[in-house]
C-alpha cells in the first residue's frame, strides 16, 4: 500500500449564482455556474494510529481540526462504505482563502476523498465519489471535478460546460471572513414577502464561457447573493469600486463571499488591477490567477 498520497484541489469563482427561495429543508434551489481557477489547497493522507487533522498555510489557525472538518467527514465516509477505520494523518496546505467563498473547504473535502481512495485502494467508482461529495455539501462535488460547470438543486447536480479560453482573474481577499449560513438568511431576510423565480442558468454566459469571450462573459456574470454579502460587509462595495476604476471588465463579490472577484481582458490588465487593489487599502491581500483549472489531481 502506498504510504502518502498528496491530492491537489482548485478554489472556484462563480460566474453566475442564481439562488431560488428557500426549501421546506432551509436550502435553496441554485443555477450555480462553477469555473475552478488556479489557487490550490494541497491534501496529503499518511496512515496513522488514529485520525487526526493538521493545517499549514494563510489563515491555518481558523481551520477547524475536528471531525467537522470536511476532510475527516470524507474520510470517515469512504472508510465507512468500505469498512476501512480511517486510521490517516490528513495534512491541509491551505493556499486557498479560508472562509472566502472560493470554496476551499469543499476542496479540502474533495481533496481528501481522493487521496484516501488512492491510499487505501478502494477503487471507488467515480458516480460514488460524486454521491459522497455531495453528502459532505453543496460545493464539494465541483471540486473533484474542476474545469466549468453547471451545479443545479443546492449545487451539488453538476453538468460540465465547454470552456473555449483561459479567463484572467483577480481576488481580493477581504480583512474578514463571511458566514455562509449567515449570507443566506440575509438573502431570506432581503427578500421576506418577495416572490422569488425559479433560479435559471444563462445560455449567454455558456456562450461567453464556450467562446473563452472575457468581455461577453463580463456583460453575463451575475451573483444573486451579492446584495447580502455587501448588507453584512458594506466595505465590500469600495472594494468592487477599485477593481471597476482599475479597467476590470467585471467587479463580483465570489459565492457568499467575501473575497470579490474582477475579471480582466488579459494578464496584463489582470497585473494592473492587481496593483490598483493592493494600493487602495481596501483588501487585506490580492491574488491573481487564471482558469479554468483541472479538479481534483494527484501530485
Amino acid at each position: 500500500m502506498t504510504q502518502t498520497v498528496t491530492v491537489r484541489v482548485p478554489a472556484k469563482v462563480n460566474v453566475q449564482l442564481a439562488v431560488g427561495g428557500a426549501r421546506p429543508d432551509g436550502f435553496h434551489d441554485l443555477a450555480n455556474v462553477f469555473l475552478a481557477v488556479g489557487l490550490y489547497d494541497e491534501v496529503t493522507v499518511t496512515p496513522a494510529d488514529e485520525l487526526r487533522v493538521t493545517c499549514s498555510g494563510p489563515d491555518a489557525d481558523q481551520v477547524p481540526l475536528d471531525r467537522t472538518n470536511l476532510a475527516a467527514r470524507a474520510a470517515l465516509e469512504l472508510g465507512r462504505r468500505h469498512g476501512i477505520e480511517p486510521a490517516v494523518h490528513l495534512h491541509i496546505a491551505k493556499d486557498i482563502p479560508v472562509a472566502g467563498g472560493m470554496a476551499g473547504g469543499s476542496a479540502d473535502g474533495a481533496g481528501a476523498l481522493f487521496a484516501c481512495d488512492a491510499l487505501w485502494g478502494t477503487g471507488t467508482s467515480r458516480r460514488e465519489l460524486l454521491d459522497i461529495c455531495a453528502e459532505l455539501g453543496s460545493d464539494v462535488p465541483f471540486s473533484l471535478v474542476g474545469g466549468a460547470a453547471l451545479g443545479i438543486g443546492r449545487g451539488e447536480r453538476l453538468r460540465t460546460l465547454e470552456v473555449g479560453g483561459t479567463f484572467h482573474w483577480v481576488f481580493a481577499i477581504a480583512e474578514r471572513g463571511l458566514s455562509t449560513p449567515a449570507v443566506f438568511r440575509e438573502f431570506d431576510r432581503l427578500n421576506e414577502g418577495v416572490r422569488i423565480p425559479e433560479p435559471a442558468a444563462s445560455q449567454e454566459l455558456f456562450d461567453a464561457l464556450a467562446k473563452g469571450d472575457a468581455a461577453a462573459l463580463a456583460a453575463t456574470v451575475s451573483n444573486d447573493l451579492q446584495p447580502a454579502a455587501l448588507s453584512l460587509f458594506p466595505a465590500l462595495a469600495d472594494t468592487l469600486a477599485a477593481g471597476r476604476a482599475a479597467g476590470a471588465l467585471a467587479a463580483l463579490v465570489s459565492g457568499s463571499g467575501p473575497t470579490t472577484a474582477f475579471l480582466a481582458a488579459d494578464a496584463e490588465s489582470a497585473r494592473t488591477v492587481a496593483g490598483a487593489l493592493r494600493a487602495s487599502g481596501t483588501c487585506r491581500t490580492v491574488r491573481v490567477t487564471d482558469g479554468p483549472a483541472p479538479g481534483a489531481t494527484v501530485v
